[in-house]
């Protein structure tokens, strides 16, 4: 039985950066691309060079109609529809020798998921894992909030969290977990190298249990305010950066 094709849905960025990435990468199907007449999109030399490749996409817009359509987003001038397929199946890594992964449990809020595709981007981890269910999924707002890094961070898909995790034990992973909890290690005495995934979970909730008793450490990083919580997508720069300190510190 042939597996089903999975077909391409259509999404919706605005904004210089965003937009550069989607169509400089080549990989898209463009629907179309409203340029805002005297814009700053219209006037930017690298905006205006990629454009020439999808001239038959192009709608030049006064700026009375284009503020119509687009009423208060802020696009900078441009908005660009692409058709395509952001989540992919996720692969197997037995070859892989030093590979870092970054799995989301049950991350609900969009602006987050965002934030924290974009930063595993900066950071270098090597691909973000989304849950089919009980976890935001990719919509033109997280995208957008991704300011383009969904073009460049490999996304993937899966359905069992539980079973993902023990799968990836037998590619020979050592899984993270990141919490709250006194009982983990600080996050900066973890070895992040080699096969490593990182877990984080939801903004309430943290990890599902199940889940954690999938991990083989538990990294926590204590708070020093008032406030005794720090929002996921500032944890995960912080344990992301650590890896990519400890792996540049290696070489």
């Amino acid at each position: 039985m042939k597996p089903q094709r999975i077909a391409l849905q259509t999404y919706r960025i605005y904004g210089l950066n965003g937009s550069q990435e989607v169509l400089n990468a080549g990989c898209y199907s463009i629907n179309y691309i409203d340029i805002k007449s005297r814009s700053a999109a219209e006037k930017n030399k690298d905006i205006s060079r990629l454009l020439s490749n999808y001239k038959s996409k192009v709608n030049i817009l006064n700026a009375d109609k284009f503020v119509i359509k687009y009423n208060d987003l802020r696009t900078q001038g441009i908005v660009v529809s692409f058709d395509g397929k952001i989540k992919k199946q996720l692969p197997q890594f037995d070859d892989d020798k030093d590979i870092g992964l970054l799995l989301g449990d049950q991350i609900t809020d969009p602006q987050n998921l965002g934030q924290i595709i974009r930063t595993a981007e900066c950071s270098g981890i090597d691909g973000l894992i989304i849950p089919d269910r009980g976890s935001a999924q990719i919509t033109d707002s997280v995208l957008q909030v991704s300011q383009g890094a969904f073009v460049s961070l490999p996304i993937y898909n899966c359905g069992n969290v539980h079973q993902v995790l023990q799968q990836f034990k037998n590619e020979g992973f050592w899984i993270v977990g990141v919490e709250n909890d006194s009982s983990g290690k600080l996050w900066h005495e973890i070895d992040y190298s080699g096969k490593v995934i990182i877990v984080i979970g939801s903004e309430g909730k943290g990890i599902r249990q199940l889940i954690k008793h999938n991990c083989d450490f538990i990294a926590t990083i204590p708070m020093q305010g008032k406030i005794n919580s720090l929002n996921v997508s500032a944890a995960v720069s912080a344990i992301l950066f650590e890896r990519q300190r400890q792996i540049s510190t290696k070489v």
